[in-house]
């Protein structure tokens, strides 16, 4: 049985949660590099029409939300308190 393709609202909603998790990383560079990845990765599956594919490219982004989830809270516990120069302006 083929997987069920993830409805455009929940894709939205996906994309959403990465970008909230991408602002929680301390670090200019780490939280610009998440937003970067993001978009990219929804821009190259934008196109992506097969049902199989795109329950792939949904399941490959829940993995990277637990990922970012995971690695924001573990770069927050052990992340520099001194704040970066593009973070003071």
């Amino acid at each position: 049985m083929a997987p069920a393709s993830p409805s455009p609202a929940q894709a939205r909603e996906l994309y959403r949660a990465l970008v909230r998790e991408a602002r929680k990383f301390s670090n200019y560079n780490v939280r610009e590099y998440v937003k970067r990845r993001t978009v990219a990765g929804f821009q190259e599956h934008r196109a992506v029409s097969d049902p199989e594919a795109a329950a792939a490219a949904y399941a490959a982004g829940k993995k990277q939300l637990e990922l970012a989830k995971r690695q924001a809270v573990v770069y927050n516990l052990y992340a520099p308190q001194v704040k970066s120069i593009m973070d003071l302006r």
